[in-house]
């Protein structure tokens, strides 16, 4: 049995950016740019793809990294790597999403060690430092409690500014604890498995944020700060957005 594993869900269709996994910058599907930084990252770590594709199997196994085939009805990234897991059989599992080529060795090994340290879930979030971002809905806030343990995770913005209503700065942002959730996690096992057998939670359906479920039914979710800059690819600007920090 694997003490921790890095399995990163992969899902061939998209609904902002059809087949971005397979999208090619300077020449090299993103799937493959995301597979490489995580091998060269965190070298530590086994790796695994688990994905819903033929397309996506041989896109990373002819580059001599491991596949697991899955379910290609499954909702959730979620629900692949558990099911990843249930051959795998990590006693812990860090969820790296297949579109974020820029994740830092130092990102994954702050997960596993809020695991090692005994949180059920761990994330990792990154404090904000414009006000665009902070009331963009498409960037995903939490605020967390003293220890570190989340309190909610929220498409609005949180903290609200009462004073000030919605007229944020830069200056405001930086001044204040507002943070920005990153969409990497990690999960003992045992809870992965209970994790997929829980209904959707109320504020997971009206928020869109699967996290909130583990809220909502008391389990902890453990959040690491990092200044480690990332880009996330969920459209094609952002695609050329990672091709110009290529340079």
């Amino acid at each position: 049995m694997t003490a921790t594993a890095i399995i990163v869900p992969c899902r061939l269709e998209s609904s902002r950016f059809p087949r971005k996994l397979l999208h090619k910058i300077k020449g090299r599907p993103l799937l493959l740019w995301v597979a490489e930084r995580i091998a060269q990252q965190a070298p530590e770590f086994p790796l695994y793809f688990a994905v819903d594709h033929e397309l996506l199997r041989d896109c990373v196994a002819g580059q001599g990294f491991k596949a697991i085939m899955t379910d290609p009805a499954h909702q959730s990234g979620t629900d692949r790597i558990a099911e990843a897991n249930r051959t795998l059989r990590a006693r812990r599992v860090i969820n790296v999403q297949a579109d974020e080529p820029l994740v830092t060795g130092g990102q994954i090994r702050a997960l596993a060690g809020l695991l090692e340290g005994g949180a059920p879930m761990a994330t990792l979030a990154t404090a904000f430092q414009r006000a665009v971002d902070f009331t963009n809905p498409n960037q995903v806030k939490v605020v967390m409690r003293q220890d570190g343990r989340a309190l909610y995770f929220s498409r609005a913005i949180i903290p609200f500014p009462r004073e000030r209503g919605t007229a944020v700065d830069d200056a405001w942002v930086k001044a204040n604890p507002c943070f920005k959730h990153l969409g990497l996690y990690a999960y003992q096992a045992d809870l992965l498995e209970k994790f997929t057998q829980l209904p959707p939670g109320r504020y997971e359906q009206a928020e869109k944020l699967e996290q909130l479920r583990a809220l909502e039914n008391g389990y902890d979710i453990a959040c690491g700060v990092t200044e480690d800059p990332t880009i996330g690819v969920d459209t094609p600007e952002d695609a050329v957005k990672f091709e110009q920090w290529l340079g």
